[in-house]
């Protein structure tokens, strides 16, 4: 066999350097792209979570309120003090006979969710408002804090 007529297969082996090179370069702007919209709907998936938890609150309340003169704190409607998969605390504080307030407040990874980390309901008498924002002052804008509360 001639050394200048090698098969096929001897001479292709693999990619180059500057192949893989270019592979990872393109690899990195995808994920670059990609990593902020998977991010964002993992933090609005969660977010159900503290919707859930709050409705579940938010029924216990009316349970208990139906049979007593105003409303509970979590360990009397029995309910705890954690959402269903743990993305958030839960805080009931109770202002008066009729009116009462829970507070989610994003905890481990739901943290980063730095809009939406804290959710309010606030319930007087029979009417409910929600309020978000990224800490204890819930002071999210309208258009917000819809998003936040999936309105």
């Amino acid at each position: 066999m001639n050394s200048r007529t090698l098969p096929r297969s001897r001479r292709t082996r693999g990619f180059t350097l500057i192949e893989m090179m270019i592979a990872t370069a393109i690899t990195g702007v995808l994920s670059s792209v990609a990593y902020p919209s998977f991010t964002s709907t993992v933090h609005k998936l969660r977010r159900s979570d503290a919707l859930v938890a709050a409705l579940q609150v938010q029924a216990a309340q009316e349970r208990w309120r139906s049979g007593n003169t105003a409303y509970g704190s979590l360990a009397q409607i029995r309910q705890p003090a954690v959402s269903g998969a743990g993305h958030y605390a839960l805080t009931v504080t109770v202002l008066g006979d009729n009116s009462y307030e829970l507070v989610a407040t994003a905890q481990g990874g739901q943290r980063s969710d730095a809009a939406c980390r804290t959710l309010k309901l606030s319930v007087v008498g029979m009417n409910a408002s929600y309020a978000s924002g990224p800490d204890a002052s819930t002071g999210n804008g309208s258009e917000v804090n819809r998003q936040c509360w999936s309105l």
